[in-house]
């Protein structure tokens, strides 16, 4: 379960501009998600654009992609392994094997790009017989930044060891086993040496592109009910979702029109308003104005109209609005909120997907935001400009 051993610490190389600076992106994102050995998954590379949908049939491993990506989306965050994996089991492949000590495991990665150039973070679990990690790797132009490595299984932690390129060559020190070595690299670092500064300035694009991540796939079944008023931002299953509209339409009337405009255009008859309105009980319901003083609430509208209403509010705002641990230390303008939903297709009928794509490829453009969602087939976005299919077992590389 050790990770390969690294090639040799290099010193890092001159300022002098890298080929392909002109078209790094300003605000880092992961675009790439590597699936080594993961539940179904074994050598899968998935080249991420800003909109990809990943198609395929079911059990292909379209779910346990995005349950990937949203892993390290939680470790970068400094949540603890066993709140990420409380069912680790189910991560190893079928048919990996024990070995002599009865050991097995999984190994999940990423590219997070950026103004640093692309970095690769790559990481090696233990599940059986306990959770832990064994091995973490963070690398940039061949030169390995970050490697970590269980030494002693008797003992709960990793040997690390980071690029310093001073005196030392390397600074090594332990690291707790139950958590992301390149989340902890910001308090352990000093940042003295130009070989330490490149480390903190590698590890940070890697965790702002990681948390500013947010996992939907809405629950019809508990958007109908009115629900009490409390934090406005938006939970994954978009249950208060008509908490979060009264919000939305005071932070920015200008966007909250747009997105009026998107539930005209997605859900059956006339759509003049989608309102909050206050019940009994400190609670609060969500309805449509279809005008002339007629209102319908959520508990009328199809599962699909619901979906399609919820992903449409998802794409429109952002982190401040959407239960999102984004990195409050760096300015909104660096950040890019990534969306991961599953099932995006999932009830929708023949006009709402195409709605909610053609919303979806506007939003990503821009820069703001991107979108990794999961679809039975992908025929129906087919043409459109900004959407980047992948068809799982056949565009992965194994």
């Amino acid at each position: 379960m050790t990770l390969p051993t690294p090639p040799a610490v290099s010193a890092p190389p001159s300022a002098t501009p890298r080929d392909g600076d002109a078209d790094r992106p300003d605000r880092p994102c992961v675009t790439e998600l590597r699936l080594s050995a993961f539940a179904v998954h074994r050598g899968a590379v998935l080249r991420l654009a800003p909109l990809t949908l990943l198609a395929g049939p079911s059990g292909s491993g379209k779910s346990s992609a995005l349950r990937a990506y949203e892993a390290l989306a939680r470790l970068g965050a400094g949540a603890e392994l066993g709140a990420v994996f409380p069912d680790p089991g189910a991560c190893v492949p079928e048919r990996a094997r024990p070995d002599a000590q009865r050991r097995r495991g999984f190994r999940i990665g990423c590219t997070a790009d950026g103004p640093e150039g692309p970095v690769r973070l790559d990481l090696a679990v233990q599940a059986e017989p306990e959770l832990r990690v064994v091995g973490e790797r963070l690398t940039a132009d061949g030169v390995v930044l970050l490697e970590t490595a269980l030494r002693d299984p008797g003992r709960r932690a990793v040997q690390a060891a980071w690029h310093t390129a001073g005196a030392s060559p390397v600074t090594r020190a332990p690291l707790p086993d139950d958590r992301l070595g390149t989340a902890l690299l910001p308090l352990r670092v000093a940042g003295k040496t130009d070989g330490q500064r490149r480390v903190l300035a590698a590890a940070e694009q890697t965790l702002v592109a990681l948390r500013s991540v947010f996992a939907c796939d809405p629950r019809p079944g508990r958007m109908r009910d009115p629900v009490p008023i409390g934090s406005g931002r938006l939970l994954g299953g978009c249950d208060n979702i008509a908490d979060v509209l009264g919000r939305t339409r005071a932070e920015c009337g200008r966007r909250y029109a747009r997105f009026v405009a998107a539930v005209r255009a997605g859900c059956a008859g006339p759509v003049a308003d989608v309102l909050a309105e206050p019940v009994a009980g400190g609670a609060v319901r969500a309805l449509l104005d279809r005008g002339g003083g007629i209102r319908t609430g959520l508990a009328r509208l199809g599962d699909g109209e619901l979906r399609y209403l919820a992903l449409a509010l998802v794409l429109l705002t952002g982190p401040g609005v959407l239960e999102v641990d984004a990195p409050g230390e760096v300015p909104a303008a660096l950040r890019t909120l990534t969306v991961l939903a599953d099932g995006l297709d999932r009830g929708l009928d023949a006009r709402q997907r195409a709605e909610l794509l053609r919303l979806a490829a506007e939003m990503c453009e821009r820069g703001h935001v991107r979108l990794v969602g999961t679809v039975a087939e992908a025929t129906w976005a087919a043409g459109l400009d900004g959407v980047e299919v992948v068809h799982l077992g056949r565009d992965t590389r194994v």
